[in-house]
């Protein structure tokens, strides 16, 4: 079983064996051989729910990519497409059934829309004269998909952009179904907090919904205190400044995708292959990234100052208890070493992999370019400098740095000058689409229409007042033994962790004035719960949190959160949800405009 859903307060693998149910019961209704063909966004998080064993039980044979054209030749009965309730889907699907037709004995075709059936998707199937050929046409709500002990998301890439600029609720009513399923499974949350216009319609719609299934009150005993309901528009600094934990860093470099990330192989060649020059690999290397991994458990949260003294700590532990098999002389002693062995193999290959991560990140991390960014980053986070055209910016578009680069270091100056002055914001807006082409036109306005760049209005920057009285920036970071949340960014502590950090104690009364400054209504709702379900709490034990990030949630954030949850002061656990975990660079390029 997946061991690290369920080492946390809440054993996320109650939600994993609820989704994995509902897939085998729709399989078993297709009875006989099956291929399944994959819209290929939809791989990812399906392999964190069901490894290809589960299928296998159940009679799935094939598995293709869903791709224009024929289908490729599969001896069986039942042709499955599990595919996102996109239009353009329906047409490449369409065109497979009909190839599909022509070519001699019949198959059964079925349908599965993930997470939402769709009746403008089934309507275009209709129109193109395939919709009669499924036999099955069914929804799979996949909502929440556990990524760790202590962590959901909905993997929804384009959340952000429906809510913000499209007026899309589409993500925010996924988002509540998915609330209402884990209500269904881990108890009624007696407290729902929020912050924000999203977060606003999620919890409307969580009581409407509620009020619909008066009848079925479920009878668990509620496992959360409280949940949270945070608009990313709320906090849209925290992405856009560079991620500075170990996990951050490899999501800001690489990019991990559904808990895997795939790096250069050329470090993770054995010393002795190397020679030899066509041995080298050329494929990348593909790690899974969780906390069934002791060592990265320990180190993914760390500030990446401090990772380095932990894997030479720990290389010296491993080489010891290599060393002790001199000291085995009895035979029981050589078994109990023996026994010991896969374990401290697997520990040894741990570490080798993460010290090759930890020299890839060396690399970039000790550049000079690197340096210069964070440091105009920082400067801005502090209040240095944040009205003018930054001369670090200008070199960046002059060298043709990657345009995500220099957009995402501009929408950190506006967002920490509450705007820019028309004039500084005409002048970036000029400098980029002569430099990287007038196409992306679009793309700065939808920055503007996200309220990302944008000109200064009134005149009035709140951010000074707000980064003080939240104190979101500490002179004095010990990245080593931190002892506030600032230390995951090495000075900024994330708006977004703040405010949870100050609801839980002293509450939000303490900061009404800066709430009001900050986008959207703050509410509070309270879900009755049934009689003798009402929670009374051990001595010591901590209140547990859910935390929803509507728009989407960095690793450095959720680092923060954990170490709140880790503090001895009896402050609650932290349990996080989000629409999709992302970085600053995956944010922005979901917001631009392609070029056609």
């Amino acid at each position: 079983m997946a061991a690290h859903l369920s080492y946390g307060r809440v054993n996320l693998n109650v939600l994993r064996e609820a989704v994995r149910r509902e897939l085998r019961e729709f399989l078993d209704k297709c009875a006989g051989s099956k291929a399944i063909v994959w819209d290929e966004y939809l791989t990812g998080p399906f392999g964190l729910i069901a490894q290809y064993s589960l299928l296998k039980e159940h009679e799935v044979e094939k598995m293709f990519t869903l791709k224009r054209g024929r289908l490729p030749a599969a001896d069986v009965k039942n042709i499955i497409f599990f595919v996102r309730p996109r239009l353009e889907l329906m047409d490449i699907i369409a065109e497979n059934v009909l190839s599909e037709d022509r070519r001699g004995p019949t198959r059964d075709f079925h349908i599965l829309f993930v997470p939402r059936r769709s009746l403008l998707c089934e309507q275009r199937l209709k129109d193109l004269g395939v919709l009669g050929s499924f036999i099955h046409r069914e929804e799979y709500s996949l909502d929440l998909i556990p990524f760790d002990g202590d962590l959901l998301s909905m993997e929804s890439e384009g959340a952000f952009k429906e809510c913000y600029l499209e007026s899309d609720q589409t993500s925010l009513y996924h988002a509540a179904k998915g609330l209402m399923t884990l209500q269904a499974l881990y108890g009624t949350v007696p407290q729902i907090f929020g912050k924000g216009e999203c977060a606003r319609q999620v919890a409307n719609m969580m009581i409407r919904m509620k009020r619909e299934f008066t009848g079925s009150q479920n009878s668990v005993f509620p496992v959360f205190d409280n949940l949270l309901l945070l608009d990313r528009n709320v906090d849209l600094l925290t992405p856009l400044a560079t991620q500075l934990t170990y996990e951050g860093l490899i999501d800001e470099i690489y990019g991990i995708q559904n808990s895997y990330v795939k790096l250069p192989p050329e470090k993770f060649v054995p010393k002795k292959q190397g020679d030899g020059g066509k041995e080298l690999p050329t494929e990348a290397k593909k790690l899974q990234l969780n906390s069934a991994e002791e060592l990265y458990a320990e180190i993914r949260d760390k500030n990446f100052n401090a990772v380095g003294s932990v894997l030479s700590k720990k290389a010296k532990v491993i080489s010891a208890a290599f060393e002790e098999r001199h000291n085995a002389k009895t035979v029981g002693e050589i078994k109990q070493f023996v026994s010991q062995l896969p374990h401290m193999q697997a520990a040894r290959g741990s570490l080798a992999n993460h010290t090759s991560i930890a020299e890839l990140i060396k690399d970039v991390t000790t550049s000079e370019d690197f340096f210069d960014k964070l440091t105009v980053e920082q400067e801005f986070m502090s209040g240095i400098d944040t009205d003018k055209v930054n001369s670090y910016i200008e070199d960046c578009i002059a060298q043709k740095h990657p345009l995500i680069k220099v957009l995402r270091l501009i929408c950190l100056q506006s967002v920490c000058n509450s705007g820019l002055k028309q004039k500084v914001l005409d002048y970036y807006k000029r400098e980029i689409l002569q430099t990287y082409g007038y196409e992306h036109i679009l793309t700065l306005h939808n920055l503007e229409k996200a309220g990302l760049l944008k000109p200064q209005t009134g005149g009035r920057n709140n951010y000074p007042t707000i980064r003080k009285t939240l104190r979101l920036w500490m002179d004095d970071v010990n990245e080593q033994n931190p002892t506030d949340i600032s230390y995951v960014y090495s000075g900024y502590a994330p708006l977004s962790v703040r405010l949870a950090q100050l609801l839980s104690r002293p509450g939000w009364r303490s900061i009404e004035e800066v709430l009001r400054m900050l986008p959207g209504p703050h509410f509070e709702e309270r879900q009755s719960l049934p009689t003798g379900l009402q929670k009374k709490r051990q001595p010591g034990e901590n209140r547990v949190t859910l935390i929803f990030f509507l728009g989407g949630v960095t690793f450095a954030e959720i680092a923060a959160l954990r170490f709140l949850s880790q503090l001895e002061d009896g402050g609650p656990e932290y349990v996080v949800a989000t629409t999709k975990l992302m970085n600053g660079a995956s944010w922005l390029e979901s917001l631009m405009e392609k070029p056609f």
